[in-house]
């Protein structure tokens, strides 16, 4: 890749373009070097530390609490401060940066406003740089849009919450190098925005606040505190002016969600059930485990025993330690042109809105802005005060059995055509720069996608990847249900649509996922390399 700028040993390698020279300034590329330089070391081992978790779990260790922690779990501590704004998250939208999204969500409604550098975004250069300095221009209150058609976007006067989340500890940023190294995708996001926007979000009375995604350790926490310490001394800030909020998004984090909250104590101010993850992570761990076989994807929803009880799980151990406990992410959007079928969904989102609420969530996710309302009205219901951080769930006891209780059901054809569907076509758009695809009445992201092709996967790797009629799950029958959706896809995209993204491309890489006898740890690494 050709050099298009360098300061000392950092070399950009992605090329320039409107507003780059704003934000990749000398002494912001110097912020997010030092940050690699120190701490990348770290980040490396405890990616090979997942490794050796794995190869224990496929030994037949499954996890559990951990021992030399237990004095965390046992003692009597509570996290730092809670900053006024954020007291009340009872909603929150999420999704990805491109400046339409940006401005429609802080004017949506929501309490907060998650703007998604990971599973809602696909790290084009392009697409990155300017999330960032959509960013910029939102913390300032500039930010506006006039479409080609002539219409105008800019913010009202009241507007949501505004935290980041930048990419998982397993990506890279291959556009910017140090020492001839390729930056962590997660420095590269959390640095170049704290460096730009942290001073100027504490003069306009909030701060600069963040979640953090697809953590496997309290270990992992640890590395983003000191990162943290770090960050906020070189910009002569006190620490614990970042806060932050951690996805518990994979299986190993929800036994260490007390100590996740210790080590991030001076920092954190909640945790996050992070569903859909979750789920991919369930599977992905135990994919080589006898007996550990899940059924269809739509029936692994939040009333199955494991996911319950990770939910009340959560909401226990913040309320215990004074954090708020986050609700996950209804996938439903509004259906405009079949009026059942719309007031179905929304009847989903609000079944799932009430559960969290009377369970003691302090908030929520939603996907589009018209399920802010149908949020907001059942946390309202529930919820007349800021938050119920009060409600301490002390009825609650969650075993390391009820965490890995595999849900039962089937697995059918209709389960299997919808994940190859799915893995597809999100993969074609994610390919094309999309990481946000509405598909079947439904929001997909990167996580609902990585569900599909570990399912997939495992049903096709697994001696009990049996479908409900007997038949086994094998690749010759993955690869003509393959032929078979992508016609169809033609035929209803027609010749214009289909090629508007690069569907061949995203089945052959499904196709090389699937049949690889190694599970590929993360769908977005691989895929990365051909973005």
């Amino acid at each position: 890749m050709p050099v298009y700028k360098q300061v000392d040993d950092i070399e950009v390698v992605g090329p320039p373009g409107a507003g780059f020279e704003t934000l990749l300034t000398d002494d912001a590329l110097r912020f997010v070097a030092d940050l690699q330089r120190r701490f990348d070391a770290t980040r490396k081992a405890l990616l090979q530390a997942r490794q050796s978790r794995q190869a224990a779990i496929d030994a037949g260790q499954l996890p559990d609490f951990l021992p030399e922690t237990r004095h965390i779990r046992e003692g009597d501590w509570r996290i730092g401060t809670v900053p006024p704004d954020l007291q009340d998250r009872r909603v929150e939208i999420t999704g990805p940066v491109d400046r339409k999204m940006v401005i429609n969500a802080l004017n949506s409604g929501a309490s907060a406003f998650m703007a998604d550098f990971e599973d809602a975004h696909a790290p084009t250069w392009q697409g990155t740089i300017d999330g960032q300095i959509n960013l910029m221009d939102a913390v300032r209150g500039t930010i506006a849009l006039t479409t080609p058609e002539g219409k105008q976007y800019s913010l009202n006067e009241r507007t949501a919450v505004l935290l980041v989340r930048p990419r998982g500890w397993h990506l890279d940023e291959k556009h910017l190098r140090v020492a001839g190294q390729p930056v962590s995708g997660a420095l590269f996001d959390f640095g170049l925005f704290f460096y730009h926007n942290a001073k100027e979000q504490l003069a306009r009375g909030t701060g600069p606040y963040f979640y953090l995604p697809k953590l496997e350790s309290h270990l992992e926490a640890r590395l983003w505190n000191d990162i943290f310490v770090q960050a906020q001394q070189a910009l002569g800030l006190p620490v614990g002016t970042i806060k932050v909020t951690v996805l518990i998004e994979t299986i190993l984090a929800a036994f260490e969600t007390d100590e996740i909250l210790y080590e991030l104590r001076d920092h954190i101010v909640g945790l996050n059930c992070g569903r859909w993850d979750y789920i991919f992570s369930f599977i992905k761990r135990f994919r080589n485990v006898p007996g550990y076989i899940f059924p269809d994807r739509a029936l692994i929803t939040m009333t199955r025993h494991c996911m319950r009880s990770y939910a009340l799980r959560v909401i226990q151990t913040c309320h215990r330690r004074g954090a708020h406990a986050m609700g996950g992410m209804a996938a439903q959007i509004p259906i405009k042109e079949d009026a059942q079928a719309n007031a179905a969904a929304l009847d989903k989102v609000r079944e799932d809105k009430v559960r969290e609420a009377r369970d003691g969530h302090d908030g929520t996710w939603v996907a589009h802005p018209g399920l802010v309302a149908i949020a907001r009205e059942e946390f309202d219901k529930a919820m007349p005060a800021a938050n119920q951080v009060d409600r301490l769930r002390d009825d609650v006891t969650i075993t390391a059995a009820d965490l890995l209780k595999v849900p039962n059901g089937p697995i059918t054809e209709n389960g299997l055509r919808n994940n190859i569907a799915v893995g597809i076509q999100y993969m074609a758009h994610w390919l094309a720069g999309n990481g946000c695809v509405p598909l079947y009445n439904l929001m997909e992201d990167a996580a609902t996608a990585e569900i599909a092709r570990a399912q997939v996967w495992q049903w096709v790797h697994h001696p009990e990847g049996v479908l409900d009629d007997g038949r086994e799950v094998t690749l010759p029958l993955v690869r003509r249900i393959m032929d078979e959706e992508m016609d169809r896809l033609r035929e209803t995209l027609g010749p214009d649509g289909f090629g508007a993204v690069p569907h061949d491309r995203a089945r052959r890489l499904f196709e090389e996922i699937i049949a690889n006898p190694v599970f590929e740890e993360f769908l977005t690494l691989k895929a990365y390399e051909k973005l």
